[in-house]
């Protein structure tokens, strides 16, 4: 079994910088993926804009272009993905990590779920989107609880709870109001995230005082069921109707 100088795990934007740097200086490397070429970025919502500029996105020295002030989804799917083909990147996708451990010659023996490889180095770049935060209630596991947004189309004329009140959150509340649904929102603070973009706050807020996107403010979900929702909020225990849950509630490293 041949020895790499050193594997990435996770395809990735800083893993694609890591391919590159260690491509420049000539290492033996390889880029092991578990999904697809920049698989966090692949389940962002559909039409997604980004908050950065395309100039903070860019990698490897090469420009990014946008057709608007800030890259969208789309785009950046594409640039990474020119990215990899213009440096003929080493990358292994669909292949998950299983194992890592390390060896008695100061090196590492990889395991994925295709094959086993040895390594003098290891970098984890496996990021943070891949792992919701729970809100560890009961119903949590039904079908209608999604932790990733992907499109306001399915919640067209739906009762939708929106849990959360950070960007995401406030972004899937306005989105999906917009097409229809009807929404109120569960926060666990007293007020929306004080770090809600500037062009969001507004909006979000102003929809809230006119009564079009209800918020309950300082609660939290207690269970949810198949078409009831129970919150606790600061009047006491709350059920409402509800069709779907959006549980905006963040993300961990895995």
């Amino acid at each position: 079994m041949k020895t790499y100088d050193l594997i990435i795990i996770g395809a990735g934007p800083t893993g694609l910088v890591c391919a590159i740097e260690a491509q420049r200086r000539g290492l033996d490397y390889l880029v092991v993926e578990k999904g697809v070429l920049a698989n966090s970025i692949y389940h962002f919502p559909t039409n997604m804009t980004f908050f950065s500029t395309s100039q903070n996105l860019e990698i490897g020295n090469t420009p990014f272009i946008s057709h608007g002030d800030k890259p969208t989804r789309r785009e950046a799917l594409e640039y990474y993905r020119r990215i990899a083909e213009f440096w003929k990147l080493k990358i292994h996708l669909y292949e998950e990590v299983t194992g890592l451990e390390a060896t008695p010659d100061a090196g590492y023996l990889l395991r994925t779920r295709k094959a086993r490889y040895r390594t003098r180095t290891v970098i984890v770049a496996t990021g943070y989107y891949d792992t919701p935060r729970l809100m560890n209630v009961p119903g949590e596991d039904l079908p209608k609880v999604k932790h990733y947004y992907d499109d306001a189309h399915p919640y067209i004329g739906q009762k939708v709870l929106v849990v959360g009140a950070a960007n995401s959150a406030c972004d899937v509340a306005l989105e999906t109001w917009y097409k229809g649904a009807e929404v109120t929102m569960a926060i666990r603070e007293s007020t929306i995230y004080e770090k809600v973009k500037y062009w969001i706050r507004p909006n979000i807020e102003n929809r809230i005082k006119e009564g079009s996107i209800k918020a309950h403010f300082n609660t939290v979900v207690r269970e949810i069921r198949e078409k009831e929702v129970d919150l606790l909020t600061p009047e006491g225990p709350l059920t409402l109707e509800n069709d779907f849950v959006l549980a905006m509630t963040g993300y961990q490293p895995n």
